[in-house]
């Protein structure tokens, strides 16, 4: 039986109003963490997921109908797509070859305040959590990712992530709550 090519998404690709790829539910992903990264390839740090033997993350997973990767390829252009399959555990009936998009060892390094988290990309992450996983799933997030010492650029009033959305109050005060709880620092656009 052919298997199904499904993705494991563990950042934005977890809000499913940033894509319209079939099938989305929620999984887990073991022997890996996320962390806050920037590469020469991007002009503003993102999230990659790193090896953690360790960790498991939760996220969602999503068909790619007809194995074609290349507008999610096109999206996660500065990526390497790795499988997964074994690593993720989901509610699928059905077999399916998942893959995990990571920025390859070696190229990338820590955030600074000239490449810094755009608060628009770390509130549309959030937002994708509480809307699937709730208020502890959404404290999950915060606790299996690293790199809160990374500066966030506060873009919301003109957010410059092109997939950004807009958050309820609610959603916001959380954002703000979990990153005062870790003493982030979080910078004027300049």
């Amino acid at each position: 039986m052919q298997r199904a090519p499904y993705f494991f998404g563990y950042g934005s690709l977890v809000n499913t109003a940033t894509h319209d790829f079939p099938d989305p539910q929620p999984a887990r992903l073991t022997g890996w963490r996320r962390a806050w990264r920037h590469t020469d390839l991007r002009p503003v740090a993102f999230l990659t997921a790193i090896p953690d033997p360790g960790c498991t993350i939760d996220g969602m997973i999503a068909h790619v109908p007809d194995d074609d990767w290349q507008a999610l390829d096109a999206r996660e252009w500065a990526y390497d797509r790795l499988p997964v399959t074994e690593q993720v555990s989901h509610g699928l009936k059905s077999l399916a070859d998942i893959a995990v998009y990571a920025v390859p060892e070696g190229r990338h390094t820590r955030p600074s305040e000239a490449y810094p988290v755009l608060m628009s990309y770390l509130d549309v992450v959030v937002q994708g959590y509480l809307r699937v996983f709730g208020e502890s799933g959404a404290e999950r997030f915060f606790d299996t990712t690293d790199g809160w010492g990374s500066p966030i650029l506060n873009d919301r009033a003109e957010p410059r992530y092109p997939r950004h959305q807009q958050l309820s109050s609610e959603e916001r005060d959380f954002v703000d709550a979990q990153l005062a709880r870790r003493s982030v620092t979080v910078i004027k656009p300049g």
